[in-house]
Parts: structure tokens; sequence; C-alpha cells
């Protein structure tokens, strides 16, 4: 079985697969103030909960974009398991075009990027509704064409409560008008559909661009939210990033 694992500003997100099924996924919240000792025992206690043994993993892809817990995670997974542990660099075989990929590119967009053309081989964009927002956009060959990067919806929705002295902050859902009546529903439909416009632009944008139609995955634990409001997106997958670290560990 291979464990990969993609560490982020908000989420950590597991999952372990035996061939191309997953066996069991999960979300832990980042947390810059736990130790080593205090991973190590919420990812023992998730795999005892599936009944899965630390001797069953043979493969290990770590990919992170928080570098203070990179070094926690490998020696948590050191820990562990006994299987070789593959730090996702732009320096790894990822089935992308490598003169494309910069040296700069996360970890968790080239996981994206890598995902998307192994299960699409057409020009393709993947939006990631995380911490951040992202999109990148490959072309049918496998070439890396771009990137843009937003602030999440979260981050909107927290950007208001902090900055201001009597805006609070809501639960992140589809208000039932963009017409708000109250507070909360005011700002629900500016964040959810003010994005719903700001994802549709830069599809667009990026479709005159290149001068092709693109397929749209969403990913993230956000991603959901999003479906409903935006007529752009053709497939959801919360787990997608996983599926590119899977393929690392194919490929390398």
């Amino acid at each position: 079985m291979v464990l990969v694992a993609d560490v982020g500003n908000t989420n950590a997100v597991v999952g372990i697969s035996q061939g191309e099924d997953w066996v069991a996924h999960w979300r832990v919240s980042t947390n810059y103030k736990r130790t080593v000792d205090e991973y190590t025992v919420i990812l023992h206690q998730l795999l005892s909960m599936e009944h899965i043994s630390a001797d069953a993993i043979d493969k290990i892809v770590l990919s992170s974009v928080v570098p203070n817990l990179t070094g926690v995670f490998e020696e948590v997974l050191q820990r562990l398991f006994h299987a070789p542990i593959l730090l996702v660099s732009h320096k790894i075989k990822t089935g992308l075009d490598p003169a494309s990929i910069p040296a700069e590119l996360g970890s968790d967009l080239l996981a994206n990027a890598a995902a998307a053309h192994h299960l699409a081989k057409k020009p393709t964009m993947v939006i990631d509704f995380g911490t951040a927002l992202t999109f990148i956009t490959i072309s049918g060959e496998g070439v890396l064409l771009g990137a843009s990067i937003a602030p999440g919806l979260n981050s909107a929705i927290k950007a208001l409560s902090t900055g201001t002295a009597q805006l609070p902050q809501v639960e992140l859902r589809e208000p039932p008008s963009v017409l708000g009546t109250d507070t909360v529903t005011a700002i629900q439909s500016g964040v959810i559909y003010g994005y719903a416009g700001l994802v549709n632009s830069i599809i667009e944008r990026t479709e005159a661009e290149i001068g092709e139609k693109l397929y749209v995955i969403a990913t993230g634990g956000l991603s959901k939210i999003a479906l409903p409001v935006i007529n752009r997106i053709d497939h959801v997958d919360p787990w997608h990033t996983l599926i590119g670290l899977r393929l690392f560990a194919e490929l390398n």
C-alpha cells in the first residue's frame, strides 16, 4: 500500500491506497504548535481505527508547503513506518514536461497538475479551494502553462471579521439570495457569488489566452461549496491532490 501526505496551511491530508482504490483518507488540522509526538499519536490512532498495519505501507510520498512542518512530518513518518519517503520537489518525475515546471512551484500545485494530465490528457485547469484559491493550467501535451493565486474563501471571511469592527465571521455557505437581508447573508452573498464570478472570469480569460476550451477540475476542502454556483466546473474531487501524489509514487 501507498501512503501519501499533503501538508497545507490549514489541513494535512493523508491518504492510503491499494492500487487505484483508496483504503482511507483523512484531514488533520495543521497546528504549528503540535509536536512530533502529538502528530505521531494522531496518525497512529487514525491507522488503528481503520485496522491498517504500519507494516503494510511500502511506499510513502510527502508534499508540504509549510516549511516549519516538513521536518516534523518526515520524522512522524519515519517513526511509524519502515518505507522510504519521497519528498515532492520539481526534481522528481511527474509525467509533465520538466522544462515547463518552475522551481518555485508549490508541491501541491505540482501534484494537481500531474494528476490532471494523467487523468484527462487534454487542456485542463485545476482549481484548488484551500487556504489559497489556486488555478493551475496544463496543456494536452503535459506542458504546465501557468497559474493564478487568490485568497481562499475562508481567508476572505476571516479578513472581513478581523479587519472590521462590526462584521462577524459567518458560516461559509450559499445564501438564499444574492440580495442579503442581514449581515450574515450579505457577507455570504458577497463572498460566495463574488468568488463564483472570480473563478468564471479566470477560466474564461485563460481560455481566451490559450485559444482552447478547458476541462475544469475542482478540488480542496471547500470545493463542494463552489459546485452549485460555478457553472464551468466539469469534475469535483476533494482528494484530487492525493491522486497526483500517488502517481509520483508510481513514477519514482
